[in-house]
């Protein structure tokens, strides 16, 4: 029986590059600067198993360096950007040179209105609202 997803949310199948506990950089100018991922959002996994994301999945995150006001705060993000290497389906190998996610609210809308550096399209292609904010695409 082949199960049904939502439509636009269809998760592609890409190397996992970040896990629950890894502190990675905010590119947005939201205010928050580090950010712990401490879930990741629809991951379903076996038990034990450190749960992973990789780019263009929902994470929950907490502001570890950032303005008074962000830190301490649990926030919602997308994965824009992993070190890691991955396979698109053009076959082609592409890594970034940082790990980098942008804070949104639960319905995917940016909450700042930058984003610093490169985001992948991947990110872009399942999460359409980044492309407003974003300068450079790969």
């Amino acid at each position: 029986m082949a199960r049904r997803k939502a439509a636009g949310t269809a998760r592609i199948k890409l190397s996992p590059g970040l896990q629950v506990g890894t502190q990675v950089k905010c590119a947005d100018n939201s205010g928050a600067r580090i950010v712990e991922i401490i879930a990741v959002k629809g991951y379903k996994g076996r038990i034990r198993r450190v749960p992973f994301a990789t780019i263009g999945d929902m994470v929950i995150v907490t502001v570890k360096k950032g303005t008074p006001n962000m830190r301490r705060q649990i926030l919602p993000a997308i994965v824009i950007r992993q070190k890691k290497p991955f396979r698109r389906e053009s076959g082609e190998w592409l890594a970034f040179e940082d790990s980098a996610v942008s804070i949104v609210n639960p319905a995917g809308d940016p909450r700042g209105s930058d984003i610093r550096g490169p985001v992948a399209r991947e990110a872009v292609s399942r999460w359409p609202r980044l492309s407003t904010i974003c300068s450079q695409i790969v």
